[in-house]
C-alpha cells in the first residue's frame, strides 16, 4: 500500500502532468505542514479518538513520502534509502535484541552518543533540533547539559531559581530585558518540571486544554453575554464553572 502512496506523489510532482501546487512545493514550504500533521496526530491521541488518529497518521506518512520524493528527485535518497537508515539504526540502537545478546538493554543513549560522535559533534547539545517546540527542546537541552554532569542534583535548586527569575523579571526596565528575564523563567520552570518528572510540553497542553474547556463553559453559562459583564462578575462565573468540574 506504501507503493501505491509512493506512485500518487511522482504523479502529482510530474513537472509536466502533476499538481500546479505540489510541484511548486520545497522541503521549506512543506516543513510547516509536516510539524503541523505530527501535532494533529498528538491531538487525536489526547482525544482517544482511533478513527482520527488513523487519519492523521496517513496525513503524517504523506509528509514523509513528499520530503522523500523531493530529495529523490534532487538526487539525494529515496524512501527506500529513508527506510533502510531507520531499520539499521534502530537494530543499531538496540543490540540486545538484534545482535548476540551480549549487551545490556539500557545502551539506548550511550549509543546515539557515539553516534554524535561518528558525526563529529562538537557539543553535548549538537543535534538538538531549532524547530522543536521552545519548552520542549528547553528540555532537550537540559537533558544533554546534564549527561556531562551540568545539572541541579533535585528539584530544589531549580525551584530556588524560578523565585530568582521572578524578580529580575519583575527589576527588568525595558521591554527587551523583560523579554530576555521572562524567557530565563519558562527555561526555569521547564528545569523545574524535568526534576518533577513532568512533561512541560504535555502539562501546557493540558492547562491549554483546560481553559479553552472552562471558557467555552463560561460562554454557554453567560448566554453569550460575556464581553458585557464586568471582570468581577467574569472571574465569579469561571469560579463557578470550576466548581461545576470538580461536583
Amino acid at each position: 500500500m506504501v507503493d501505491r502512496l509512493v506512485t500518487i506523489m511522482s504523479r502529482l510532482r510530474d513537472p509536466a502532468t502533476g499538481c500546479e501546487w505540489d510541484t511548486q512545493q520545497s522541503f521549506q514550504t512543506i516543513a510547516p505542514y509536516t510539524i503541523e500533521e505530527a501535532y494533529e496526530v498528538a491531538d487525536a491521541i489526547d482525544r482517544n479518538d482511533m478513527a482520527d488518529l488513523k487519519d492523521e497518521l496517513g496525513d503524517l506518512l504523506l509528509q514523509v513520502v513528499f520530503h522523500a520524493r523531493m530529495a529523490e528527485e534532487a538526487g539525494h535518497f529515496d524512501l527506500t534509502d529513508v527506510v533502510t537508515a531507520i531499520c539499521d539504526k534502530m537494530e543499531r540502537r538496540h543490540p540486545h535484541i538484534f545482535g548476540d545478546g551480549s549487551d545490556g538493554p539500557h545502551l539506548w543513549e550511550q549509543i546515539k552518543a557515539k553516534e554524535r560522535d561518528a558525526k563529529g559533534a562538537a557539543s553535548a547539545l549538537d543535534g538538538v533540533a531549532l524547530g522543536l517546540p521552545a519548552l520542549m527542546r528547553a528540555e532537550k537541552l537540559q537533558k544533554r547539559a546534564g549527561r556531562v554532569g551540568f545539572d541541579w542534583p533535585d528539584a530544589y535548586g531549580p525551584r530556588a531559581k524560578i523565585d530568582e527569575e521572578i524578580a529580575e523579571v519583575e527589576a527588568a526596565m525595558t521591554h527587551d530585558e523583560r523579554e530576555e528575564e521572562i524567557g530565563d523563567l519558562l527555561f526555569a520552570v521547564v528545569n523545574w518540571a524535568r526534576k518533577l518528572d513532568v512533561d512541560p510540553e504535555a502539562a501546557v497542553r493540558v492547562a491549554n486544554a483546560k481553559f479553552e474547556r472552562r471558557f467555552r463553559s463560561m460562554e454557554d453559562a453567560s448566554g453569550a453575554k460575556l464581553s458585557s459583564m464586568s471582570l468581577d462578575d467574569q472571574e465569579a462565573l469561571w469560579q463557578a464553572v470550576k466548581h461545576n468540574e470538580r461536583k
